[in-house]
Parts: C-alpha cells; structure tokens; sequence
C-alpha cells in the first residue's frame, strides 16, 4: 500500500510539474510569411544580412541571402499579425534598426514595447527603446496622455547594430460574476530585457498601451509587430505559451 502511495504521489507531482511546463515555440520566421502572419504584406521580403547605409545612417542596405526578413527597401509596410494567438506570451526577438527608426511589439495586439533609436541617450522614457508606450488620443489631435512607463536604463544598441528583445508577459484576468465577465487581475510585464539588461520586472498595466487604452483588454490575442515606422530587419521572431505565467 505504501509502495502504491508513494507511485501515487510521484505520478501527481510529474503531472504538476509538466502543466507547468512552456508550451513550445513557434518560429515566425520560417517558412512562408502566410503561414504564420494574416495578410502580411509583400514588401515583407527575405533577404541576407543588413547593415547601416554609411551614405544615410538612416538606412538599412540588404545584403545577399535569406537569413533575415525586413520592409527594404521601402521601409514601411504593413504590421505583421501572428496567427497563433496568447494568454501568457513568451516572446524573444534579435532586430535590427537604421538612426531614428521607430518599430514595436504589441502583446495581445495591444500592450506595446517600444522599439526605436534611442541609443545613447541621458533620458528615457515609455517611447524610448524598451519602455512601455504612452496612452494616446487622435482627437483633436494625436496626442500623448502620459509619458507611458519608461525602462530602469538605456540598454539601446547603436544604429545597424542586432539587438535582442526578451519579454514575459501575463495577459489580463477574467472572471464571470453575474453574469458579466469582471477583470479580477491586472496585465503585467513580468520581465523585460533588452539587449540582456533588465528594463521592466514586475511592471503591472492597468490598461492597454497607444489608441488601446479605452478598448476593453482581451483575454487572449495576437502579436503584432510594427513596420510602418521606418526601416527594420527581424533574425529571430518567436513565441510560446508560459503556463508557468498563470
């Protein structure tokens, strides 16, 4: 019977630690962009390497092979949006952006970390490389109403340098109380790195980042990435589920 019990036991705590267990990544970059991304745009091109223009800084020159995706030569194109969709999104990317370039990574769609130019500067804030973007409003005019939630330092790379990105984030909770579906817990960015160095942890957000503020939060929802801003190149792009985020 102890024999039994103990098998009992072992088998209850495998189980637990396994639901506890990633789910597995998803390579956004391999294959076709349409099997990954809705409707990605055609200017989305695979190419080699890039580098900074030495002509315009504020350029990126592809460079023969497929190891990289990018907007060039353009450098606009429309947002990628992941098929997969996420309650608990681990997220890890390696960009690549020309002097005063601006992309992001919205979790769910909706809760932005910025991506841009920002190296070398004394001050930060939610707009910078790594921060939290500001709540906006389009009318009257397009407008900040907060400086968003800017990172613990300035870990932005120089302009033409790869870059990495690592987040964790914890989606919004909900539960349903008479009826209605109630949010019992806020989003919160869990941890941030950029470029190895730590620029949020523990950062809770009350509401979605950008024009998604006065939206209702989801509960689940897609990533999107920003390529209308000006020139950007992806080496790595991929997600998994963190059910250990729950």
């Amino acid at each position: 019977m102890r024999h039994l019990v103990t098998l009992t036991l072992l088998a209850g705590l495998n189980a637990a630690a396994s639901a506890q267990q990633p789910g597995p990544w998803i390579d956004f970059l391999t294959g076709e962009p349409t099997s990954n991304f809705n409707n990605p745009d055609p200017m989305w091109v695979r190419s080699g390497d890039v580098q900074l223009d030495q002509a315009n800084p504020k350029k990126l020159l592809n460079q023969p092979g497929n190891t990289v995706w990018s907007n060039l030569p353009k450098g606009s194109c429309r947002d990628l949006f992941t098929k997969a969709q996420f309650t608990n999104p681990e997220v890890e990317l390696e960009f690549c952006i020309p002097k005063g370039s601006n992309s992001g990574i919205k979790l769910m769609g909706v809760y932005e970390i910025q991506i841009s130019d920002s190296h070398g500067q004394k001050r930060v804030d939610g707009k910078d490389c790594g921060g939290i973007y500001p709540r906006t409003e389009l009318r009257p005019v397009y407008r900040d109403l907060d400086l968003g939630i800017e990172p613990k330092l300035n870990a932005c790379g120089k302009p033409g340098d790869w870059q990495t990105l690592h987040i964790l984030f914890k989606g919004a909770r909900y539960e349903t109380r008479d009826g209605k579906q109630k949010k019992v817990q806020n989003a919160c960015f869990d941890l941030v790195e950029l470029n190895g160095q730590i620029v949020h942890q523990n950062q809770i957000v009350e509401s979605a980042t950008g024009l998604n503020w006065t939206r209702s939060e989801p509960a689940k929802g897609p990533l999107m990435f920003q390529l209308d801003h000006g020139p950007v190149a992806l080496r790595k792009f991929r997600a998994r589920e963190n059910t250990a985020s729950k």
